[in-house]
């Protein structure tokens, strides 16, 4: 599929709406807040839609969402493509300062926030002048703010889609943010079906038999892609789980009792099931047939400990924020744990060195992709789009080496990487060793200058629960890097951590590592 098979008009609010037809009555959407119909969500969006038109919310203004995974989130997104406006997931576990950011940068117009998080984001609503409208969900006696029932239940269950371009941008979403503020993304209405059908139908065969579930959530781009354009565009269910993500025990309830066939995770909540005593035999998970993870390499410890338990194999994949989606991945049969697999049909991928040639088989380059639903620039960061947006070709700022059968397997971020005595080193690959071990649930390994001025590995390490940190398991872990690592790859230092820093998407922030 290319962008232009679609109509040159085109709304991706159509994605829900093709369900109408044959589909009306059936369960769109499943949670612990209760479930809906394709024809109930079409309603609301409807309903939602117009009560923004009447906000007065014109074409190509931003409509913000702060919401923990509810079908309010849903419906409200699924309304503001409808209306032509721009869709905004905002991430749940954000700081007061970052919202501000966000708002001022993104010059929201309507706001609509969960109860649960206006405390974090209250105090800097009155710093934007073009934040006219605050919408709040919840059952919570505030007069201050528009409550959402109410706001909606007046309106009609019918609206006309606006005529947007293909073209024109549907969503803007904001970079988890390793390093610094974060940056925002804008993405067309076509990028949506193209995912879909590139991602959701060729390569995982979602069909509408299947029924999704994402500890991503819906404000990260795997998580909305996964666990709603995928399974709609389909005719598939989805369901929706509001709390954390990393509360490993709540994952397999929710899998035991909506009883999903796509799992959606990341490698951290792999690892946090895996170190649940017998979890395998406490839950039911027989309903899931595949099993995807995203957001960071997937250990091959973890691989091949969740085939052991579950029988399942883990399709890793890689994917972006500028890409919307995946455009590189393991497919079944194929699997090599470890990698990241091959690229998908629609995506090209390239490798090169640091003046821009392409890199042969068995050397480490950096990662260039390009593919129709890349964005096309950075919001209001003109120096940071020109690094990354070359022409057709997205650099990703990954650095990977291509083996001889044509697997890409990650080797760190292209400031991750370590040059040791002359050498470079990949922290992934030190990791994966100490990994091995099975006191060990996660790690990571950073350069640390030593009393010579010598850059050297030091790794930081997370034990299992049960495991007790001592010097014979320090030993051990040496002993491991010893028999497996070349000497100048060997971590000088460990140390042990009961977690690892990380963002709200669950993506490592090694430079908080480098500055202990």
């Amino acid at each position: 599929m290319k962008a232009a098979d679609l109509p040159l008009y085109y709304n991706a609010c159509e994605i829900l709406e093709d369900n109408l037809e044959t589909r009306a009555g059936k369960t769109a959407i499943l949670s612990a807040d209760g479930s809906m119909t394709f024809q109930e969500v079409s309603d609301q969006v409807n309903q939602i839609g117009n009560a923004l038109l009447n906000c007065g919310v014109r074409f190509g203004e931003c409509v913000a969402i702060l919401s923990p995974d509810r079908p309010e989130w849903v419906t409200s997104f699924f309304a503001i493509a409808k209306i032509g406006g721009v869709a905004l997931g905002m991430n749940t576990l954000l700081k007061t300062e970052e919202y501000d950011y966000i708002l001022g940068d993104s010059r929201t117009k309507v706001l609509i926030v969960h109860e649960s998080l206006l405390e974090v984001i209250e105090p800097v609503l009155a710093n934007h002048q073009t934040l006219e409208r605050v919408v709040l969900i919840g059952d919570a006696d505030n007069t201050s703010y528009s409550q959402f029932g109410d706001w909606t239940a007046s309106e009609s269950t019918a609206l006309d889609a606006a005529r947007t371009h293909r073209d024109d941008f549907c969503s803007l979403h904001y970079s988890s943010g390793t390093t610094g503020m974060p940056k925002g993304v804008l993405h067309a209405h076509k990028d949506y079906p193209l995912i879909a059908q590139l991602s959701g139908v060729n390569l995982f065969g979602m069909t509408e038999e299947d029924r999704t579930f994402s500890v991503a959530k819906l404000f990260f781009v795997y998580g909305i892609g996964g666990n709603l354009i995928f399974p709609w565009y389909v005719g598939a269910s989805c369901v929706l789980h509001a709390g954390p993500p990393r509360q490993a025990a709540a994952v397999l309830k929710t899998i035991e009792e909506f009883k999903p066939t796509v799992f959606v995770s990341v490698p951290t909540v792999y690892g946090a099931i895996l170190a649940l005593p017998k979890f395998s035999e406490r839950f039911d998970t027989s309903s899931i047939r595949m099993c995807l993870s995203a957001g960071e390499p997937l250990p091959i410890r973890v691989w091949e400990s969740w085939k052991e338990s579950t029988g399942l194999e883990i399709l890793d994949t890689i994917g972006c924020t500028e890409t919307y989606h995946t455009f590189m991945s393991n497919v079944p049969g194929e699997i090599r744990p470890g990698s990241s697999g091959k690229p998908i049909a629609g995506y090209d991928v390239r490798l090169v060195d640091d003046d821009g040639h392409d890199v042969p088989a068995g050397e480490v380059g950096h990662l260039m992709v390009r593919g129709e639903s890349t964005a096309l620039f950075y919001l209001h960061q003109y120096e940071k789009s020109r690094h990354t947006f070359r022409g057709e070709w997205l650099f990703t700022g990954d650095r990977y080496l291509m083996d001889e059968d044509g697997y890409y397997w990650h080797q760190g971020r292209g400031d991750d990487m370590l040059k040791v005595g002359g050498l470079w080193v990949s922290p992934t690959e030190i990791e994966n060793v100490l990994s091995q071990h099975d006191a060990v649930t996660e790690c990571a390994v950073v350069g640390h200058y030593d009393n010579a001025g010598l850059l050297k590995p030091r790794a930081f390490v997370c034990l299992r629960e049960g495991e007790e940190q001592s010097d014979a398991l320090l030993a051990d872990l040496l002993k491991l890097c010893a028999k497996n690592l070349d000497a100048h790859k060997r971590p000088r230092w460990l140390e042990f951590l009961d977690d690892l820093p990380r963002t709200a998407t669950g993506k490592l922030q090694r430079f908080r590592l480098r500055e202990q």
